[in-house]
């Protein structure tokens, strides 16, 4: 998963903040799109979960003896909501950080907020199975899928994490990841922008 952070004027004495998360299927195109995002829209910054994975040594082993890179102990998530916290706490000096120029930033917030529920908009990357499958074997990874790892694990995980998340999340735009990338930017792309002036003209 991804989270896209922007801040916009709302007025000459008002700046607002919009926070989008792009997650998905492995291999589905999650990166691309969260990327190509962060260049499109000015004053952005962007946060991708697989910069917090534990070390190898310490993820978790299920009972087939599969590493269980799908699951929230894989990752440091303290450290990336330390992260999303000191953006919500110090926008300018987090945005300065990261080579932008803001002119004027909201209040600093001293409550914390779970990562769901400062998500505006939320997007997520499906693919086929047989794409998925095809596309992850495709790639190298450090350390390497053992043998059975994607029927054993992935694709299960996959399937096990989207019911949870589809029980309990609403607001979910579901994307093709097999739509053209220009398109899909385009579309999500258009969509940011409207929730951006929908925000603007909100009192």
């Amino acid at each position: 998963m991804s989270c896209c952070f922007q801040q916009f004027n709302k007025s000459n004495t008002d700046m607002k903040t919009l926070v989008v998360g792009v997650g998905g299927v492995t291999n589905g195109g999650k990166s691309t799109l969260s990327n190509s995002l962060h260049q499109q829209i000015p004053n952005s910054c962007l946060i991708a979960q697989d910069s917090y994975f534990k070390a190898d040594s310490v993820i978790p082993v299920d009972s087939n003896g599969f590493k269980q890179y799908d699951m929230l102990d894989a990752l440091h998530m303290d450290t990336m909501m330390s992260e999303v916290d000191s953006w919500r706490r110090d926008p300018e000096s987090f945005l300065r950080r990261r080579g932008l120029n803001p002119e004027r930033t909201t209040p600093p917030l001293d409550e914390e907020v779970p990562l769901n529920e400062l998500f505006y908009k939320r997007y997520f990357m499906e693919i086929a199975y047989e794409v998925c499958k095809r596309r992850r074997s495709s790639r190298v990874y450090s350390p390497p899928d053992p043998p059975g790892y994607f029927d054993g694990h992935v694709w299960p995980m996959y399937l096990k994490n989207r019911q949870e998340m589809e029980s309990m999340v609403s607001g979910i735009l579901f994307l093709d990841g097999l739509k053209p990338k220009e398109e899909l930017l385009a579309d999500v792309y258009e969509d940011v922008c409207q929730e951006i002036e929908r925000l603007k003209e909100k009192d």
